[in-house]
């Protein structure tokens, strides 16, 4: 038959080709953990990242193998991402957050061979080594080239390695079904669960970041993925950039409204990406001091909703609008987003913010559904809430060494765990988590809707609703805030008022059920951590 098309692997090698010799001179900055820029270019990452390969192999990794990384976003950790694959090898970034119990169990689980470790990081998997293999192999990257001195069973240092190394004369032939790379869950629920990316899933998702009403990403763009690259590789960012040629900067270790802020107007950065916490305090840092941010034309917030004051802030006092992504590192993550533009209105429109609270239509490529307690799917009218179900070729089909779960029971399709609507245009809107619903006496309270609200009002930093126990109502929702000013927080009375402007009498929290505290504890992703405040609630129950 004629006129078929070739047949070329989705592999991630091709974007490293890509990278280096399309834009080759394009940069790539970091900050080192001195504060320090380090800049380089993807043509130094393609030719480092071969003599990595070269190195990995000669410590035994094979084709199959486990790598993993524990460290911050850094040139070094982005050869590493292709590295790893490249060799045919999985990459398994750890989560830099987790406890030694929680680091030694993801690596024991993941099979690890070489584990590669900021310098910084190193105390970490110096606690967790009593419960690590004795055979695993450990590379510290170190600004200094002090790594071998690490006090790690026989620690080598990233530099001399890489100095010494070549490339290998012949690559393996990658099979784009093959695992490229590892990630699990922050395990809020039991243990993480690990997600295997393809080779081909990898790089459909990072075409997809290049859709214009994905996250449009593009080679005019500088991009500072705040998102740790521990965590869904950092959403796919550095590979979609290596495959636009995108000017990429790293941040490191330095995670401060302050520093950000320099770091997003000195790099000139177009497009950065990072969870609610993250932009409320480069926020609070632009209200201390003005920088010039005039180059950046987009914030994408993902992995929490996002608050309407936040988004409506960033537009007023910035200029800058927020793109609202959902996704999970079951869906790698992209999934669904919604941003200036994409509904038609103004971005300054109120009916615009009200559409981009929500996070809007799958991006190309994914389809979604809600479904009901008893399974069927929900009409697509805006109103019935159920569990949202997605399925594309980036959206995982089982848990790394788990034969079955509850997850992938609808055949062919993820349940998310979401709860969600969709309206007749096909845009998504997420009510809450299935498990952080608040049922009070058969009916359900959104504690996302009331978190939303809270942060609306004023002297209001942060908030966050969780259930408790409560023998008339069955659970009754308690609302912990953050003030913006310590000195002069607002009263629970106040909070409640302002609630009841908004919510019926039965869905408020009771004023001895508001709590002003310093801090709201996060998660190692910088999400609200949940399940601890449910538990310091349970703790504190006679």
């Amino acid at each position: 038959m004629y006129g078929l098309m070739q047949e070329v692997p989705l592999t991630v090698d091709s974007i490293l080709r890509r990278a280096r010799s399309v834009f080759a001179a394009r940069e790539v900055v970091s900050r080192r953990d001195d504060g320090q820029l380090h800049r380089t270019s993807y043509g130094e990452v393609a030719a480092r990242a071969e003599r990595l390969m070269g190195a990995l192999h000669a410590l035994g990794v094979r084709p199959g193998d486990r790598v993993a990384t524990l460290a911050w976003n850094s040139h070094r950790h982005l050869e590493a991402y292709f590295a790893v694959p490249c060799l045919g090898a999985v990459l398994h970034t750890v989560n830099v957050r987790l406890t030694r119990e929680q680091i030694a169990w993801v690596v024991r689980h993941a099979g690890d061979r070489v584990v590669l470790v900021d310098r910084s990081l190193v105390p970490a998997l110096q606690a967790a080594l009593p419960d690590l293999p004795s055979d695993l192999r450990y590379v510290v990257f170190d600004d200094d080239g002090r790594g071998a001195a690490a006090a790690l069973p026989g620690a080598l240092d990233y530099e001399a390695l890489l100095a010494t190394a070549a490339p290998l004369p012949a690559l393996p032939v990658l099979d784009e079904r093959a695992a490229a790379g590892l990630c699990y869950t922050s395990g809020t629920t039991g243990e993480p669960k690990g997600v295997l990316y393809s080779h081909r899933s990898t790089v459909l998702h990072a075409f997809g970041c290049g859709m214009a009403d994905s996250l449009g990403i593009a080679q005019r763009d500088c991009v500072l993925p705040v998102v740790p690259m521990f965590h869904v590789n950092a959403w796919g960012l550095p590979y979609a950039c290596a495959l636009v040629g995108s000017k990429l900067v790293l941040p490191g270790s330095h995670l401060g409204g302050d520093a950000l802020a320099a770091l997003l107007e000195q790099e000139r950065v177009t497009f950065a990406a990072g969870v609610p916490t993250i932009w409320n305090l480069v926020l609070q840092s632009q209200r201390r001091r003005r920088r010039d941010l005039s180059a950046l034309r987009r914030i994408v917030l993902g992995g929490a909703p996002a608050p309407r004051a936040l988004v409506e802030a960033w537009q007023a006092e910035c200029g800058v609008p927020i793109t609202h992504a959902w996704g999970m590192t079951e869906t790698s993550p992209v999934g669904a987003c919604t941003h200036a533009g994409s509904t038609g209105l103004a971005p300054d429109d109120p009916a615009d913010f009200t559409l981009r609270e929500k996070p809007g239509r799958p991006v190309p490529g994914l389809e979604a559904k809600v479904v009901g307690d008893d399974g069927r799917e929900l009409p697509w009218d805006g109103a019935s809430s159920g569990e949202l179900c997605v399925r594309g070729p980036w959206v995982a089909s089982a848990y790394f060494g788990i034969a079955a779960h509850e997850a992938f029971a609808d055949a062919g399709w993820f349940r998310t765990g979401d709860m969600a609507t969709i309206d007749a245009d096909g845009r998504i809107a997420i009510t809450d988590r299935k498990k952080d619903l608040i049922k009070s006496r058969g009916e359900w309270i959104s504690s996302n809707a009331l978190e939303n609200a809270a942060l609306r009002c004023d002297g209001v930093l942060e908030a966050a609703v969780v259930a408790r126990p409560d023998a008339l109502r069955d659970e009754a929702p308690v609302l912990f805030v953050v003030a913006r000013d310590a000195a002069a927080p607002p009263s629970a009375h106040a909070l409640v008022a302002w609630l009841g402007a908004s919510f019926p009498r039965w869905q408020l929290p009771r004023p001895e059920d508001v709590h002003v505290v310093d801090a709201i504890p996060k998660t190692s992703v910088g999400k609200i951590d949940k399940k601890l405040l449910r538990r310091r609630l349970r703790e504190q129950q006679p």
